[in-house]
């Protein structure tokens, strides 16, 4: 990894494909040999990261199950453009294209690849993010479609390439802005449930869960529909408590260094740390209040797939049957 990002932040011609790109292919298809059923590709528009569309297009024909989820920044790319790329992506997997609505927090990103414009008013942002999705939705699902709003405008157009996947590709989100509740609940189809990050908290993260699960499922019946829910969960299997305990506690530290890594430790919340036996009653107690996806972070990657798909998933299989 150490190496792949070097060489992505290197000019000059390298010894083969890229490095990290290899890398990328690498997991998702032994993700994919495992039984994993959905990749999330993010967006970092600032960095050595590949561009999330792009690594997505070249994956597809390399697999052919698992679902590509690709984050999208409203405001920094339309959804007139998002609306095309999503369907094209689509139609190149088979029916495997998804998108996770990402609202934004690196200011930066916005002010250099977003022409500068972070609105000093957070909820003109998701003002923005509910104009976003209406524009995805309308191209996606009317012939004609016409919208003039605070953002973006649609002057009469469609989408004349349509999806395989019905009624069009899911859309993925999460937030606690009220606001931003109310867009999921009325046009996405799954939410990321928010949690604490200190691990020692799972069991108030659970009850967190059922509590904010069953608030959107009254916003969502509103609407008369329903959707499905994930969390971002970041596994340390061990086969002992005190050793998971130890690295989850030095995964805590690495995330006071910056915002990056901040993000892999908070995704320590939901408490998916410790024996493979302790993983797997967690995960069915969070299954029973509503969580159908976990969008599971490991470290080392490779290592920490290999290790939940031999020791967590029978556990799973077993109590499921």
């Amino acid at each position: 990894m150490n190496e792949a990002i070097r060489e992505s932040g290197t000019h000059g011609l390298t010894s083969g494909p890229d490095k990290a790109f290899r890398l990328a292919v690498d997991m998702v298809r032994r993700g994919e040999d495992l039984g994993f059923e959905t990749t999330l590709i993010a967006e970092r528009w600032i960095g050595t990261d590949h561009s999330a569309w792009l690594l997505a297009s070249a994956l597809a024909p390399l697999t052919s199950r698992i679902e590509l989820m690709v984050a999208v920044h409203p405001g920094i790319i339309t959804p007139q453009a998002v609306a095309k790329l999503a369907v094209s992506l689509d139609r190149i997997s088979g029916g495997r294209a998804a998108i996770n609505i990402v609202n934004g927090w690196w200011k930066e990103e916005f002010e250099t690849f977003g022409q500068g414009w972070w609105p000093h008013d957070d909820d003109a942002r998701y003002r923005r993010m509910d104009e976003f999705v209406h524009v995805l939705r309308g191209l996606w699902q009317q012939n004609e479609f016409d919208f003039q709003g605070e953002f973006y405008r649609v002057d009469r157009q469609g989408l004349p390439l349509k999806s395989v996947r019905l009624p069009h590709p899911p859309l993925y989100a999460g937030t606690r802005n009220p606001t931003g509740k109310e867009v999921i609940a009325r046009d996405c189809d799954y939410w990321f449930v928010d949690c604490l990050s200190d691990y020692r908290l799972w069991e108030q993260n659970l009850d967190q869960a059922a509590a904010a699960i069953a608030e959107m499922n009254a916003r969502t019946a509103h609407y008369g529909r329903s959707i499905d829910f994930g969390m971002s969960c970041h596994v340390i299997c061990t086969d002992s408590t005190d050793k998971a305990i130890e690295l989850a506690n030095q995964l805590e530290e690495h995330g006071k260094t910056n915002r990056i890594a901040f993000i892999a430790a908070k995704a320590l919340g939901p408490g998916l740390v410790g024996t493979p036996e302790t993983i797997a009653d967690r995960i069915r107690r969070y299954e029973a209040v509503g969580v159908g996806t976990l969008m599971l972070h490991f470290h080392p990657m490779v290592e920490g797939m290999e290790g939940f798909a031999r020791q967590v998933m029978p556990l799973l299989a077993r109590q499921a049957a």
